[in-house]
């Protein structure tokens, strides 16, 4: 056993990869994770419920996306796959998650598409027209406030937010929590014991 965990910047434990497969909209995806990230074996339920649920973009969907805690890089490449004009800002602390994103990316050929980065790296001028996220609520409440805190005001005035947390973590609880720091959010969809949250400006 280790200290790691999947918010850990550096694991220490062996990347040992496995092969997720999953279908959104249609399409089939086969991508690379591995031990130390978030959900290292499968699509992780909540993000299957967000992908399922939540408005995918489309080919005509452009400018910047935001993927917060991206991990292996699921949403990412659904994003960079379905909006091809699109650029996509994967943020995550971890950087094996963020190598596994960037490769990925490669093998959906949206290398030069998606930016594997950590949060410091974004440029501080870049607003987003969509932003996702299955967020790390394991972080703590203070840590998760602060996380949307610093993200969700990055929105373009148009923008969109779509969150997926489980009701039992808390799901309902952050809808008052957004409510109550101004940011309009409707319960867009439940699935599964999860709540699909969408945010705007």
């Amino acid at each position: 056993m280790t200290g790691d965990h999947y918010f850990t910047a550096e694991p220490s434990a062996p990347a040992r990869p496995h092969e997720v497969e999953f279908h959104v909209a249609g399409r089939d995806y086969a991508l690379t994770s591995a031990s130390g990230v978030f959900s290292a074996t499968r699509l992780d339920l909540g993000t299957a419920v967000l992908l399922r649920k939540a408005d995918l973009p489309t080919a005509g969907t452009g400018g910047h996306l935001l993927d917060i805690g991206s991990g292996f890089g699921p949403i990412s490449c659904v994003l960079a796959d379905l909006a091809p004009t699109a650029t996509v800002w994967a943020v995550d602390v971890n950087e094996r998650a963020r190598a596994l994103t960037a490769a990925n990316a490669a093998r959906i050929d949206a290398a030069d598409r998606v930016r594997a980065v950590a949060p410091d790296e974004v440029p501080a001028e870049v607003t987003f027209a969509q932003l996702w996220s299955n967020p790390p609520i394991h972080i703590g409440k203070p840590e998760l406030h602060a996380l949307l805190r610093r993200w969700l005001p990055r929105l373009a005035p148009d923008g969109v937010g779509w969150l997926v947390v489980a009701r039992h973590l808390g799901g309902d609880s952050l809808h008052r929590w957004l409510l109550d720091e101004g940011f309009p959010v409707t319960r867009h969809a439940s699935q599964k014991g999860y709540r699909v949250l969408r945010v705007t400006r």
